[in-house]
């Protein structure tokens, strides 16, 4: 991608006045974007229309995804009868549409209409008048509603103060080489970041073959193999034994009487971690009596997504939930090995299957109950040998680590370069046309 200091520059600029805007062509004009757009706003939408058929999409902030310019499929349709009906009001294609409440304002997630539409009350739609659809899209990727957020607990847009927002307007043919431009280079930069991600995708897949592998099959590929006698395992080494984790794994179920202990919760990635660093809502102590205690080197399983590989070792003493499993690990194994075991998608399924209760996947309420983890059929090798593999498995880690590393600051850096390219393109830094 070339660098925005080689790109040409109009010949004369003047000041604009505006900080975020800096100085401007001298040929463009300073005006309040009430000027060039009219906002639109939403329509309450009875319950018992959504859901209904119709050619007119009804939007709402769920179907404003993230990564496409325009708004794609809704979930809502309705009819024009429905809208002369109940005199909702229809916002024309090519307008920009977006929250204007709640978190999801500050998302800043804006997607132009490509149809007439109508929008739910929870939305706010730019009508462009004197400026063109993409120039105004590409516009609003550097306006952040963050500026005009009322105060108060649950935010909203202030339309008067997004209505007076000074804004740099060249002439339509220039707004229209800037958009063309844009699209032209944003979708190159989109798909070198597809491409950098592909990879990561395939550096963590190859990973999980790799470490997969060496937790079945061994490190060594010459190594005589016998029949595990477990479908899903296939062959391991002559050496290795398969045993139940009942035999590994014995529940500890020791319960709080004062709940004065270090309360902790489990994450995919962090593993167990005092749960006051990770939650704004702290629990008193009153509330965590018969919590179940945890002693420093012991797993614990979350039942309901142990599917998922949520699993930790315990770091300290203290407290976790109930619902969660505690179990003493033998000393005849490596507990870092079972923990790097227990996250892999192979295993996963294993403990999906021997899952029990109402519903299905990680939505239902299937838990992975400790009779049905004990009866779990595992290959074990030798506690050195395990050891060894756990060395093998820390170096794939961190190699994977070091590559996926160096293609996300690749990526930081193409999407940095993205929004100070749009900044410039808008606001006239770099000359397009």
């Amino acid at each position: 991608m070339a660098g925005l200091s080689t790109m040409p520059k109009y010949a004369t600029y003047k000041v604009s006045g505006f900080d975020w805007i800096g100085d401007i062509p001298e040929h463009w004009q300073v005006v309040p974007i009430k000027r060039v757009i009219k906002e639109h706003s939403g329509n309450g939408f009875p319950i018992e229309l959504q859901g209904g058929s119709g050619d007119i999409p009804f939007l709402k902030i769920s179907d404003f995804g993230r990564d496409s310019i325009y708004v794609g499929s809704a979930a809502n349709m309705v009819s024009s009868q429905q809208i002369k009906r109940y005199r909702w009001n229809l916002i024309p294609p090519g307008s920009l549409v977006t929250a204007k409440i709640g978190e999801a304002l500050r998302k800043n997630h804006r997607k132009l209409t490509k149809v007439s539409s109508v929008i739910d009350n929870n939305c706010i739609a730019f009508e462009c008048r004197k400026i063109h659809s993409m120039f105004n899209f590409y516009l609003h990727k550097v306006i952040d509603f963050e500026w005009f957020v009322n105060p108060g607990a649950v935010p909203s847009i202030s339309v008067p103060k997004y209505k007076s927002l000074k804004v740099a307007i060249p002439s339509e043919q220039e707004q229209i080489a800037i958009a063309n431009f844009l699209d032209n280079k944003t979708a190159q930069i989109d798909e070198a970041i597809a491409i950098k991600e592909k990879k990561i995708d395939l550096l963590n897949e190859r990973k999980q073959i790799i470490i997969q592998q060496a937790v079945t099959q061994g490190l060594n590929p010459n190594a005589p193999m016998k029949d595990s006698g477990v479908d899903w395992v296939g062959e391991i080494p002559n050496h290795w034994e398969v045993i139940r984790l009942k035999y590994l794994f014995n529940e500890h179920t020791v319960r709080t009487q004062t709940g004065i202990e270090t309360l902790f919760s489990l994450r995919m990635e962090l593993g167990l971690v005092p749960h006051d660093d990770v939650s704004d809502k702290h629990i008193p102590n009153e509330s965590l009596i018969d919590y179940k205690i945890v002693k420093k080197g012991q797993l614990v399983m979350n039942r309901m997504r142990a599917a998922i590989g949520i699993f930790g070792i315990s770091k300290a003493y203290g407290l976790v939930s109930p619902d969660y499993a505690v179990f003493d690990i033998s000393n005849e194994v490596v507990s870092k090995y079972y923990l790097t075991l227990f996250k892999l998608p192979l295993i996963g399924t294993q403990f999906r299957l021997a899952s029990k209760g109402m519903g299905t996947g990680s939505s239902g309420f299937m838990r992975l109950y400790t009779d049905n983890f004990g009866n779990i059929k595992m290959p074990n090798p030798p506690k050195a040998e395990q050891k060894e593999l756990m060395a093998f498995i820390d170096k794939e880690n961190r190699s994977t680590s070091k590559a996926i590393l160096h293609l996300q600051t690749q990526i930081d850096r193409l999407r940095e370069y993205k929004t100070t390219l749009i900044n410039s393109a808008v606001t006239g830094k770099i000359k397009v046309v």
